[in-house]
């Protein structure tokens, strides 16, 4: 699992959605939890807080947004270099296949779909922490 210090940006513009996501994340024992209410402002924060001794390491994000929504902030960090690598987990009501092709056509490291229990979001978070981990011990043993 991602270490307890991870900072973890939750998006969403719905207030009350926010702090679900933002409660459940704290109930897996994540302290340092940071919230933003569209794409935009999200980005921002990731641009300006990258250069800090800790940066954000973990968004979970809500699909549909006013300003920027989400499927377009995952394609901006992954088009950027400093963010690219960023673990960005998807949330969303819309559980339709040709949305979670185009999550994962743009990149996004897992998905969920709302409404769903703390656990199911307990291992979306660990199955995006064994993929790095296998990723980075691929690319040490090579």
């Amino acid at each position: 699992m991602f270490p307890k210090n991870t900072r973890v940006l939750v998006v969403d513009d719905m207030p009350k959605m926010r702090e679900i996501v933002s409660s459940q994340v704290a109930s897996l024992g994540y302290t340092d939890i940071l919230k933003a209410s569209n794409g935009r402002e999200a980005l921002d924060r990731l641009n300006r807080e990258f250069d800090f001794d800790n940066p954000i390491g973990l968004v979970f994000s809500d699909w549909n947004m006013p300003i920027m929504p989400g499927i377009e902030l995952l394609s901006e960090v992954r088009k950027s270099a400093k963010l690219q690598n960023l673990p960005f987990i998807m949330v969303t009501a819309e559980g339709q296949r040709e949305q979670v092709m185009e999550a994962i056509k743009i990149g996004v490291s897992n998905y969920i779909v709302k409404p769903f229990p703390a656990v199911q979001l307990e291992l979306k978070i660990k199955a995006v922490w064994d993929k790095l981990s296998a990723k980075a011990n691929a690319m040490t043993s090579s």
